[in-house]
């Protein structure tokens, strides 16, 4: 179990990572414009996209990734949680 439990987080950390990339790339339009850019963003965008449907921007700025990322790291401290009572 504990090798299942090591796979899901890793896998959780690694799209932890993903979102901060499209984050920063979203600064510098010619990046998420690229390949890679839009290759990360059609990774990361289904799942932000579930947040800005509650949280809109406030002006020019979009706190929702703040958000996802915030759920996620819940998500891991209750895969954590759950593995370790097994």
């Amino acid at each position: 179990m504990a090798i299942i439990e090591m796979l899901i987080l890793n896998a959780v950390n690694i799209y932890f990572y993903l979102i901060i990339a499209s984050v920063l790339m979203s600064w510098i339009p010619s990046l998420k414009e690229s390949k890679f850019g839009q290759f990360i963003t059609s990774l990361t965008d289904p799942y932000l996209d579930i947040f800005r449907k509650f949280i809109p921007p406030l002006g020019m700025i979009d706190i929702s990734p703040i958000i996802a990322i915030y759920a996620l790291l819940l998500a891991s401290r209750g895969i954590s949680v759950l593995f370790g009572m097994i």
